[in-house]
């Protein structure tokens, strides 16, 4: 009886990341982490933040918290994302070189004593640039989920992700309109479109038994590129025709005040709930209950806009009808066939789709059943894991040659 070869280390960089069990932020990274841990030894290195553990082991991942400021202040990546925060409160950018600083050194200790043999950075800048500048012959993968190629412009940050690029030993997006962007700043580069994925086999299935009549339902972040004020815009006119017609909300971020001011001022306080922002596995039941989600997508005015939006696809796999903004990259995700896509900064636009929908409903029970079907065939975390653990032991194999 032979031994069974070590699993490979695998090193992750991400500055979005639980920071604790039922955290409302993105849990994307640490989905794909978690389900690698039966082929690799995972390490994450992330951003601390107030309450959450400096070090700790969640899923069999090994995550690593590092410092950048005290505690209180400790608030440049959550509640917003990075350039949301810094660009609605400038005073953040004085945060941003101790930040680099703080995750320099963790990942110079981590490549010092833990040795990886794959490095797996989530986002081109500032965990892909920095990776590219410090892993030195250690195999890179990095991953660009929207911000970090739609939002930020300018030649400095596109020479530091063409040094990226250059540097990484492969490359993915997780759209392919992100694709076709890569392939503006560097032409011939190769990326692979490889989305992250939906929860299919636990959280997100079928279920049409608790379907509500005219409730509305907005999942994310409370920032511009979400395009929820495009929505509430849109409530006046979308009641004129379906007086019952109520809108949940889901999400916290840094417009919540003005969100709430343009409630207040459209009088529509009894038709619109912010519920907060609420763990993954509060989220099926909403899906499971709304006659529609709404994702009313917009380009920001910094350029910013969505990479693919996955809580579209979650929705989706509860077989719940959707309807989306229509930027570039959700056109992988929504076609004619699983959905609708409209102009969502138009609010009359916007108004009239969703008016129609409601008063359709075997129209919306066909997209549904089509659109459960896409995500289930193209992005269940099974397959997505699968296909993300084979191109990293293929780079991980170079480095243990």
């Amino acid at each position: 009886m032979t031994d069974a070869p070590p699993r490979p280390r695998l090193l992750v960089l991400s500055s979005t990341y639980p920071r604790w069990r039922g955290d409302t932020e993105p849990g994307f990274v640490h989905e794909l982490a978690r389900r690698l841990v039966d082929r690799f030894d995972v390490t994450v290195i992330t951003p601390h933040a107030a309450g959450a553990a400096r070090r700790e082991k969640m899923d069999g991942v090994f995550v690593r918290r590092f410092r950048y400021a005290p505690v209180r202040l400790e608030t440049l990546v959550h509640h917003g994302g990075m350039l949301t925060n810094v660009r609605r409160s400038p005073w953040k950018w004085l945060l941003v070189p101790w930040f680099l600083l703080g995750q320099g050194m963790a990942l110079l200790g981590v490549l010092r004593c833990w040795r990886p043999e794959v490095v797996h950075a989530h986002w081109f800048l500032p965990q892909g640039w920095l990776a590219a500048c410090m892993v030195g012959k250690v195999p890179l993968l990095v991953t660009s989920h929207g911000a970090d190629l739609f939002g930020l412009r300018g030649r400095i940050a596109a020479r530091m992700r063409r040094h990226v690029i250059h540097r990484a030993a492969a490359l993915s997006v997780v759209s392919e309109a992100m694709r076709r962007r890569v392939l503006e700043e560097v032409p011939g580069v190769c990326a692979r479109v490889m989305p992250m994925g939906v929860d299919c086999e636990g959280r997100f299935f079928p279920d049409t038994s608790m379907r509500d009549i005219d409730t509305l339902l907005f999942v994310g972040r409370l920032v511009e590129k979400k395009g929820l004020r495009h929505l509430i815009a849109a409530m006046p006119a979308i009641l004129e025709s379906r007086l019952g017609v109520t809108l949940d909300v889901i999400g916290s971020g840094p417009c919540r005040a003005e969100l709430d001011g343009q409630v207040a001022a459209l009088g529509l306080q009894e038709h619109v709930r912010f519920l907060g922002g609420l763990a993954q596995d509060d989220l099926p039941r909403h899906y499971r209950r709304a006659t529609l989600l709404v994702a009313p997508f917009v380009e920001a005015d910094n350029g910013d806009q969505e990479g693919l939006g996955l809580v579209v696809a979650e929705a989706m796999a509860c077989m719940c009808p959707v309807l989306v903004g229509d930027v570039a990259a959700v056109q992988d995700l929504v076609s004619e066939a699983t959905g609708v896509r409209v102009d969502a900064s138009n609010r009359d636009v916007l108004a009239s789709a969703i008016v129609s929908l409601l008063q359709d409903p075997s129209r919306r029970d066909r997209l549904a059943r089509q659109a459960c079907r896409h995500v289930l065939q193209n992005y269940a975390w099974s397959g997505v894991a699968d296909r993300y653990a084979q191109l990293l032991y293929s780079l991980a194999r170079q480095e243990m040659r």
